[in-house]
């Protein structure tokens, strides 16, 4: 890259940890989305709150079917 590289590359520095900081946030997201104690959670979660009346068997079959859907394919890109 030399010295010319460095020159008019540094103002985009700032740019580049962004990305990357972006980047390691996304890589967390998804690790913690796959991990089987945080799933279980999180369908444990769903299952009480159906035993409470919180919410019905159709929101229920829904939360169930979202969470396997994130827990095998990631979120969501929008």
């Amino acid at each position: 890259m030399g010295l010319f590289g460095l020159l008019f590359g540094w103002p985009l520095a700032p740019v580049h940890a962004v990305v990357r900081l972006g980047e390691l946030i996304q890589e967390q997201v998804e690790r913690e989305l796959r991990d089987p104690a945080a799933v279980r959670r999180r369908l444990e979660a769903i299952e009480e709150a159906r035993r409470a009346g919180e919410i019905s068997e159709e929101e229920e079959a829904r939360a169930v079917e979202e969470v396997l859907r994130l827990m095998t394919t990631g979120p969501r890109r929008g």
